[in-house]
Order: structure tokens, then C-alpha cells, then sequence
């Protein structure tokens, strides 16, 4: 793995922390990856409506740099790459539970739609 090259100077620990995160898409692939465990591309890529190859991929590379995902690449005919959480993408997980709590909390308060993604039949397309 190539060392990060987000590597500050940083204003405290939250600015520290918040340059790992940055980008829409990577706290959902953090709990995607939680949620169901060990992904393939196409797999997460149906789990996050919306997400482009593009930004996946870029996402999926610099959370691989900063050490959160671990990507394992088979030697078969098809090709075949998983992803999955390394303990530094786990403990992240955790620390963003209180966040993602508050988050519900704001959602009930406002009265915002919860969007529902059926895994499942996205599975089978």
C-alpha cells in the first residue's frame, strides 16, 4: 500500500479525521461494506444508487491508500476484486456511529424521507 498523500498539516483531530472522509460517497461505502461485509465492485456499486464507476473507483483507491479498505484481486478468468473493511475501516465505522445516530435523529426531527435500497433485486439485475 503507497502511503496517503493526505498527510496534513492538520488543524485538530476532526480535520484530521474529516480528510479521510471527505466525499459523499465514502461514509456510505464504509457502511456498506459493515452492513453486508466483503463486496465486489458491482455489488457496492448497486448498493450506492446514484454512485458513477468513476467516483467509486476513485473513492475505493484513496480509501485503500489511507489504509480503511482492504482490496483482494483473484488470478482468474473472469477477473475477480473484492473489498472489504481493514480493523483501521472498522474502528472508523465505530467511530461514526454516534454521528450516524445523530443523523436518524435529524432525519425524524425534520421529517426526511429514509430512501430504501432493495439489495436484493438489485442483486439479481
Amino acid at each position: 500500500m503507497a502511503p496517503s498523500a493526505r498527510r496534513g498539516p492538520y488543524f485538530c483531530g476532526i480535520d484530521a479525521a474529516m480528510d479521510v472522509v471527505a466525499g459523499k460517497w465514502k461514509s456510505l461505502i464504509l457502511w456498506e461494506l459493515h452492513h453486508y461485509g466483503t463486496r465486489r465492485f458491482a455489488e457496492l456499486r448497486r448498493g450506492l444508487p446514484g454512485v458513477s464507476e468513476k467516483m467509486l473507483v476513485q473513492h475505493l483507491r484513496e480509501m485503500e491508500e489511507d489504509g480503511l479498505v482492504h482490496r483482494e484481486v483473484y488470478r482468474e478468468v473472469p477477473p475477480k476484486v473484492e473489498y472489504s473493511l481493514t480493523e483501521h475501516g472498522v474502528s472508523l465505522n465505530a467511530a461514526l456511529a454516534s454521528l450516524g445516530e445523530w443523523g436518524t435523529e435529524r432525519m425524524r426531527r425534520i421529517g426526511a424521507e429514509k430512501v430504501s435500497v432493495d439489495v436484493d433485486s438489485a442483486e439479481r439485475r
